[in-house]
């Protein structure tokens, strides 16, 4: 099934839905949920991911971060997809952003050869570590200039953040990942990049599959014939938000693809819209396990506030010498 797409500021056409690869192969021990493994043991990551190829993904979610790239690589090699039918991004993390341009130019080298290729489709900040994301974005347009990637994204930005970015960028950037969905739906920063050409690629837009009891989204999914998790990832790509879908089961990798085969009316939008509330914007809900909180419900800015900095000298300084920003769009 050929998969629709969303064209970029650059004229190069993104697939509208991709596989993510965090937490297949390594967990990362500074993650937010490092406790929970991304599959069973007994489960082969590369055949995970060479499952999901076969199942026609084609753009491929990577990160320094989630530490598999080489698994990924192995994954693409042996799957013979040509390099050219697919769409390889990455991200670069905290730590090379923080020590400058020679750390970030030698994990893009290793992102290649972990990879298999000699170019990525985007290459992404993964967080605007404060004081050191612009500089960090600089050394991404000279990859571009040096045809390393073909366009360059951001991750977890706020409007504050890429307002300081658009002031000296040259290239500005395709994309910027963040978590939206229907439960966290931040309006107004979809409306506000949308405006400025960026497109919106959204991780945890199933809610890691902690939602798909809801009522309201099964009403929907009811109506349609579809499933839960088909319905919240129609109501991304009917906004043209890439869909980043996350699971290690070929059956739901199957499942997750089928959101182009019909449309959510206005009706169904404006419900799943209200499933954000104001408390939701000021939380970021990790999930509900029976009729207790599943992991940690942290507040979305506190969660920023920790990211921004993670793995970076600057988490080790007082709050107040960090240099975080302290008032952002959140919604």
């Amino acid at each position: 099934m050929a998969v629709p797409t969303v064209r970029l500021r650059n004229g190069v056409e993104h697939p509208l839905i991709g596989y993510g690869t965090y937490k297949i192969g390594f967990v990362p021990a500074s993650s937010n949920s490092a406790s929970e493994p991304g599959h069973s043991p007994d489960q082969d990551p590369a055949e995970i991911i060479k499952d999901a190829i076969a199942c026609g993904y084609r753009y491929i979610d990577c990160a320094q971060f989630y530490g598999n790239e080489k698994v990924v690589g192995k994954a693409i090699s042996e799957s013979k997809v040509p390099r050219g039918d697919l769409f390889l991004v990455s991200k670069v993390w905290g730590d090379k952003i923080y020590e400058g341009r020679e750390a970030i130019l030698e994990q893009l080298e290793q992102t290649l050869r972990d990879l298999g290729t000699d170019y990525l489709d985007i290459y992404l900040v993964h967080w605007p570590v404060p004081g050191k994301h612009v500089a960090a974005y600089q050394v991404l347009e000279e990859a571009l200039e040096a045809g390393k990637i073909r366009a360059i994204g951001v991750s977890n930005y706020t409007r504050e953040d890429y307002e300081e970015l658009k002031a000296v960028a040259r290239v500005l950037p395709v994309v910027n990942q963040i978590e939206v969905n229907p439960f966290l739906w931040r309006k107004r920063t979809y409306d506000y990049f949308t405006a400025e050409g960026v497109v919106i690629q959204s991780y945890r837009a199933l809610r890691q599959g902690k939602e798909m009891g809801n009522a309201c989204v099964a009403e929907v999914a009811k109506k349609h014939g579809k499933t839960a998790a088909q319905i919240l990832g129609r109501w991304c790509v009917q906004r043209n938000i890439v869909l980043v879908a996350k699971t290690v089961h070929r059956d739901r990798m199957l499942e997750n693809m089928g959101v182009f085969d019909f449309q959510l009316d206005e009706d169904d939008m404006l419900k799943l819209d209200s499933l954000t509330t104001p408390d939701s914007l000021a939380v970021s809900c990790w999930g509900r396990a029976g009729d207790g909180l599943m992991g940690c419900w942290q507040e979305f800015k506190a969660l920023y506030d920790k990211c921004v900095v993670r793995d970076t000298p600057l988490a080790q300084l007082e709050p107040s010498a960090q240099g975080v920003k302290k008032e952002i769009l959140l919604d």
